[in-house]
């Protein structure tokens, strides 16, 4: 490290400041590539891709994860699942309920029923990915102690006669994710954004749009579903009148909604405390 790197180190220290690159397995941290689909993983480790890889499979995993422990990194490539067609039951990347401390980052993840299914466990970590053209929910991470944090969910929904599509459903911390885009093949429709399902879980400096309502659908941007929840600091946002709720809580003293930005949804916010500073037009 140069001289001027060290005293900008230091200087950013000084005032609270230091950024962390972003992280990536590299070849030299990764222990085993995945060169093809659909695979099995049962050894704790890292595993990595090098390079895009697409299935056509109609049903079963591209990556059935069935052990603890285990890192994905994509590194920014994608599993392709689009050749199944809209019909396909395929899951992108699977894991059990036992499952413990998964990690899966910087993955494209298309074309798939499910993007991702973590049937619960705990301590899982879903970061920095892009899910688009996934056919009926985007993510699925249930269990507890999840944290799911700057993921780009892209255009979910689809799938052949279904009249509803969810973008993230989330036993979990649910922070900094983007949401745009979720449709149905029916023409009424039920379209969530985000469905929290864990208590005691956060859900804060989400960006959702585009819940293409349809008939007499209904959209939900934020649903909590159980008790003690924080929901703040979001932005949920249609750029016409559309028929639903922004923010549905579970309850008038079990959620607690603040500094949330809401637009053009029949219903702003209900069922939910007011922490205060929540504006809606």
């Amino acid at each position: 490290m140069t001289i001027a790197s060290r005293v900008l180190m230091l200087l950013c220290l000084c005032i609270g400041f230091y950024v962390v690159p972003a992280r990536a397995e590299t070849f030299h941290t990764c222990g085993t590539v995945i060169g093809s689909l659909p695979t099995v993983i049962s050894s704790q480790g890292v595993y990595c891709l090098t390079h895009d890889l697409n299935t056509a499979i109609t049903s079963g995993n591209a990556i059935d994860i069935q052990t603890n422990n285990v890192t994905i990194d994509c590194n920014g490539y994608k599993l392709g699942g689009l050749a199944a067609g809209n019909s396909s039951n395929a899951i992108g990347i699977h894991a059990g309920d036992t499952r413990l401390n998964l990690t899966v980052r910087n993955c494209g993840i298309r074309g798939f029923e499910w993007g991702i299914e973590f049937e619960g466990g705990s301590g899982h970590l879903i970061e920095d990915n892009r899910l688009d053209n996934n056919l009926y929910v985007g993510m699925y991470v249930y269990g507890e102690n999840n944290t799911i944090r700057r993921n780009r969910i892209y255009d979910t929904g689809g799938y052949v006669a279904a009249a509803s599509a969810e973008a993230l459903i989330v036993a979990g911390d649910v922070i900094d994710n983007t949401i745009s885009g979720v449709f149905a093949a029916n023409t009424t429709t039920s379209l969530t954004g985000i469905e929290m399902q864990g208590p005691n879980t956060v859900a804060s400096g989400n960006r959702i749009s585009g819940l293409a309502i349809t008939g007499a659908g209904n959209g939900l941007g934020i649903y909590a579903e159980n008790t003690t929840m924080s929901v703040r600091d979001n932005v949920i946002a249609a750029s016409a009148a559309t028929n639903g709720t922004g923010i549905l809580g579970h309850g008038a003293t079990d959620t607690i909604c603040s500094g949330n930005h809401v637009f053009k949804f029949s219903t702003a916010i209900n069922v939910c405390k007011d922490g205060g500073n929540n504006v809606s037009d």
